[in-house]
């Protein structure tokens, strides 16, 4: 009598590892992929500006900060602040009727 034959499982796939990317859509001029983003870990700032409208942000990063992080950074602002003035108040100084 022989023994069985072992199935062994197949080995696990791997999985391809996918760079984020560094170079945004720009919501100034809406050109694609014309905003890139520098990291700068020494001084833990990260900038973005876009290359057609020259508009720029920073923002202060950590060690785990990705360029993705940086441009969310600068969406939330903008929209800040377009809610910021859709909602500013103009008070103006009371008047009297002259008779």
């Amino acid at each position: 009598m022989g023994k069985r034959k072992s199935k062994r499982k197949p080995p696990p796939k791997v999985k391809n590892i996918v760079a984020l990317d560094t170079q945004f859509n720009c919501p100034f001029c809406n050109h694609e992929k014309v905003c890139e983003v520098k990291m700068d870990r020494e001084r833990n700032v990260g900038f973005i500006q876009c290359r057609v409208c020259m508009e720029d942000f920073q923002s202060n990063i950590t060690s785990l900060t990705e360029p993705i992080d940086v441009y969310s950074d600068w969406i939330d602002a903008c929209e800040m602040a377009n809610h910021a003035i859709s909602f500013q108040v103009v008070i103006l100084p009371p008047f009297t009727l002259k008779r």
